[in-house]
């Protein structure tokens, strides 16, 4: 095999090309496999790599293992007029989270708010990219989606809870807009991955070992072990993450008829679903809210700048030179990827080597 470095950079669009012509060689239309292509590397355009390219052999193999269909017929199968139930027929949820977002802008545009709930997708990838799409209705976005049971309930040994990310991305005026996008988890798993690769150990606090205790090894989720939720153990609040976890499972599977808590469908092909599952697939959950449905939007948006300018112009602790605005470090490190290039990690670069390889492609 070629040698490679031990990091790489890429540039957008060579990524994103290659991505497409891998979802096209699952046989996936040609504006879907552009789509997916498009959500998948806004996680390494934004720096969230644990969600981008390094995940894409992830969805090959699903398909491989016939858990993605790549030619879904997506439909709605229950809606009010600002609410509806999409079920996606296993399709991308890279796909399928879109199209429902798009689904409740529309809803929000006659009603003021629109709700969607999927039952019966897969992986979507980054939260905030879903969130976002909202934005450019002048919208208030969200998006959250239920995952594989990787982490335990506060005081659990059992792996019940996906990483169950949460994105708000709100729209201001002059300032750029305000977007939260976090797992409900000390850490998702794909940093554990990427901590694996590299041969580092992971912070106390992020993991437990088969038998409950903490421990540092990125690998603890292969033998048994557990992440935990936002907070980590009950004294440093972990109570709070896991109600954040349930709120987004109850949200995503339980409302859509999806699968949820344990039930839910891990990423990895090589792991066997549950038995007796609730549901249908992996659910998710988006919403959008016109701004203007608060009070006039204009008006709205100068309020949000207000807000913005404030808290960046907070007090900081000696070392930091200023306060970030949620989605400040995404934002800003997009700006630098597109001009300078994506960076990829040797391991990954092999993976996508490989990956080519195997689907006659050429990265």
């Amino acid at each position: 095999m070629t040698e490679i470095a031990a990091e790489q950079v890429f540039s957008y669009n060579r990524l994103h090309d290659f991505s497409q012509k891998v979802f096209s060689a699952m046989g996936v239309p040609e504006a879907d496999a552009s789509l997916a292509a498009t959500v998948l590397v806004s996680a390494d355009l934004r720096g969230v790599d644990s969600h981008g390219v390094a995940r894409l052999s992830g969805y090959v193999r699903l398909w491989k293992a016939g858990r993605i269909n790549p030619t879904p017929d997506i439909k709605v199968v229950h809606e009010t007029p600002s609410t509806a139930t999409v079920d996606g027929d296993s399709g991308l949820g890279l796909v399928v989270a879109p199209w429902a977002m798009q689904l409740a802008i529309k809803k929000a545009e006659r009603s003021g708010s629109g709700w969607v709930s999927v039952r019966h997708s897969n992986h979507f990838g980054i939260a905030g990219y879903h969130a976002m799409l909202a934005l450019a209705e002048n919208m208030i976005g969200v998006a959250m989606t239920n995952a594989s049971p990787l982490v335990t309930p506060v005081f659990s040994r059992e792996r019940m809870l996906g990483t169950n990310p949460i994105a708000v991305a709100v729209p201001a005026g002059e300032e750029p807009p305000f977007v939260a996008d976090f797992a409900t988890t000390t850490v998702a798993n794909g940093k554990l991955e990427i901590l694996q690769r590299e041969g580092k150990e992971a912070p106390l606090g992020w993991i437990q070992n088969r038998d409950g205790h903490p421990s540092t090894r990125p690998d603890e989720l292969k033998r048994g072990g557990a992440l935990l939720p936002l907070g980590g153990d009950r004294l440093h609040g972990g109570h709070k993450g896991y109600c954040l976890g349930a709120l987004v499972d109850i949200f995503s599977g339980v409302f859509s008829g999806a699968n949820f808590g344990p039930w839910a469908p891990p990423f990895v092909s090589f792991l066997p679903l549950a038995e007796n599952p609730v549901g249908l697939g992996l659910g998710h959950f988006l919403g959008a809210m016109r701004l203007d449905g608060f009070r006039p939007l204009e008006e709205a948006k100068q309020a949000m700048d207000t807000w913005i300018r404030r808290f960046r112009s907070a007090e900081t602790i000696p070392g930091q030179n200023r306060v970030l605005i949620p989605g400040d470090p995404e934002r800003e490190t997009e700006a630098i990827r597109r001009q300078q290039g994506i960076p990829v990690s040797d391991a990954v670069a092999e993976d996508l080597m490989q990956l080519g390889a195997s689907l006659s492609l050429e990265l």
